[in-house]
């Protein structure tokens, strides 16, 4: 039984890597808790002067003096004994790998983990941009406590939000970013009372429902097929942008090929046309879906920056008709 006590002596260990997870550490450190070790993943080698690339976190914690650990295995002997040592009464977990029992069990007051999604709806890896890419209208994050299979604990807590019809994935990962912050600190502050009760992410399936999964995003995944319906298109590109990005490869009569990042696209649009086939108005750029077409507004061709359709097309030279790879 963790007797109460006031937040300053609440010793915690944060663990995260991107920017998602800087913000929630920020609220923690200049809300007053005491935050005594922050463990992110290693440097890695970037570039050819061999600089090291530090994660955001690892930043922030260096900056404003917070001890960092940067296990490469996190179930070697020296970094459990270091992680002990520390003596943490809770452990959050946000945009990290996965822990093993004997570092996620450590605390007395438990570990919990911020997850951008309304589990348990997409659970995996990428929840935000699965979510934009089929179109939902709603998204949210939740806190849960930690258990064996990934994203599968018990719930603290969520908030919802709406996905406006024009945001991307970049849009939405800032608007949870901040909610999440918010439901961080919130969750700490019942933790810290004693006023938490945990619901199994069962109890919120309905009779014949299954876990939404959210995989990892690979090269694969990004590719737009013009086959898709336009809707579908629109939404992957969306889902997709500005980072890791859709991709496809345009190619005219002559046997030019480019290839193409599409970072943005208009509203869905009637259009009757093979699938794949690039119509040019002016200077804009269309191309047929499976059914109705798609404007690209802006992309990104290999080896240069982002572009309005209408820069990369005055600077295009094409022979004949243009055409997506399907």
């Amino acid at each position: 039984m963790i007797k109460p006590m006031d937040k300053k002596d609440l010793r915690i260990v944060f663990f995260g890597t991107p920017e998602f997870a800087v913000e929630s550490l920020k609220r923690l450190v200049e809300g007053g808790y005491n935050i005594v070790g922050v463990v992110t993943m290693p440097d890695k080698p970037a570039g050819r002067g061999h600089h090291l690339l530090q994660s955001d976190v690892k930043r922030y914690a260096v900056e404003h003096g917070l001890r960092v650990l940067q296990p490469v295995r996190l179930k070697d002997e020296a970094f459990v004994d270091e992680l002990r040592s520390l003596k943490a009464h809770l452990q959050i977990i946000i945009a990290f790998r996965m822990l093993p029992e004997v570092v996620w069990a450590m605390p007395p007051m438990g570990t919990f983990n911020l997850h951008a999604s309304l589990l348990p709806k997409y659970r995996g890896a990428a929840p935000i941009n699965w979510a934009v890419m089929n179109g939902d209208t709603r998204t949210g994050v939740t806190t849960f406590f930690l258990k064996h299979e990934i994203d599968t604990g018990d719930i603290i807590e969520q908030r919802d939000i709406a996905i406006g019809r024009t945001d991307n994935v970049g849009v939405v990962h800032d608007k949870l970013m901040l909610l999440g912050a918010d439901m961080v600190m919130h969750t700490v502050e019942a933790i810290l009372a004693g006023t938490v009760h945990p619901v199994a992410q069962e109890q919120l399936l309905t009779a014949g429902q299954e876990p939404t999964p959210a995989p990892k995003i690979f090269k694969d995944t990004c590719q737009i097929h013009w086959t898709w319906p336009a809707e579908r298109v629109y939404n992957h590109i969306r889902g997709l942008s500005p980072y890791p990005a859709a991709w496809t490869v345009m190619a005219d009569e002559a046997g030019g090929r480019w290839q193409l990042k599409i970072l943005a696209t208009a509203e869905p649009q009637a259009a009757c046309g093979t699938p794949g086939r690039v119509m040019i108005e002016g200077r804009r750029m269309l191309v047929n879906c499976g059914d109705g077409a798609v404007e690209i507004t802006r992309l990104q061709p290999a080896g240069k920056k982002p572009m309005s359709a209408d820069e990369f097309l005055r600077g295009l030279h094409f022979t004949g008709s243009l055409s997506m790879d399907l």
